[in-house]
């Protein structure tokens, strides 16, 4: 039975991030960049900027592997919805919480040699720029010992509902890039609350180093020197 249930995830993986990707490509110019960076094999933890419903999807489209998802939970508890995201492979977390479970699971993930994919704002930025981040990516990161690929998105916020979609199909489709950075360390240390507020800055200043200027928000110019991080 779990070997059936394995496949049939591998299947609704493949034709959720299928579907999405040919959608992105269809309403917009689609640029993937430097997803190689992304190893190939062994524990991985990747993290992106969040503007859209689109964004877990099509990141996990555009890496080269697959990818297990943290997501919310609400998306679990919707009909029919919450079944397909099982199957996909995501693993649900309470947002603005500390979600000792979501961190389990999401350290079991690495520590079996997978790719595990987090947002690690919690939310879709307001206006499209970085917000404070919450400090859980950053304590996974740490507890797995796991190296991390930053990614910026830009241009999924133009495709957030049908008015969106339509506004820029009469503009001429936008341009949606997926740009992946090379892996870093977080390096060694004790896991605790200090420690994970600093390396959540690091992690989001990698994630900003790849944004234009104008997404990069609470991680821009002006905040030099200080460690931002969201208080749960």
């Amino acid at each position: 039975m779990g070997w059936l249930w394995g496949r049939f995830s591998i299947f609704a993986y493949w034709i959720a991030t299928s579907a999405v990707y040919w959608f992105v490509r269809t309403f917009a110019r689609l640029e993937v960049v430097d997803a190689p960076n992304v190893p190939a094999e062994g524990r991985v933890l990747v993290v992106a900027n969040h503007l859209s419903n689109f964004d877990p999807v099509l990141v996990a489209a555009c890496s080269p592997r697959q990818v297990r998802t943290m997501a919310k939970r609400e998306m679990f508890e919707t009909p029919l919805v919450g079944w397909t995201v099982w199957a996909y492979g995501a693993f649900p977390v309470r947002r603005h919480s500390a979600d000792m479970g979501a961190l389990r699971v999401g350290r079991n993930h690495l520590l079996a040699g997978r790719a595990v994919l987090v947002f690690p704002e919690g939310t879709r930025a307001p206006e499209r720029a970085l917000i404070p981040a919450l400090p859980g990516s950053a304590m996974l990161a740490l507890l797995a010992d796991a190296p991390v690929v930053p990614v910026a998105v830009t241009g999924t916020e133009q495709l957030s509902g049908p008015r969106a979609i339509l506004g820029g199909l009469l503009r001429g489709r936008p341009t949606v890039r997926v740009r992946f950075g090379e892996p870093f360390s977080l390096g060694a240390g004790a896991t605790t609350a200090s420690r994970a507020e600093e390396a959540t800055d690091l992690l989001m200043r990698h994630i900003a180093a790849l944004l234009p200027e104008g997404y990069r928000g609470a991680y821009g110019p002006g905040s030099e020197g200080q460690i931002v991080v969201a208080r749960q």
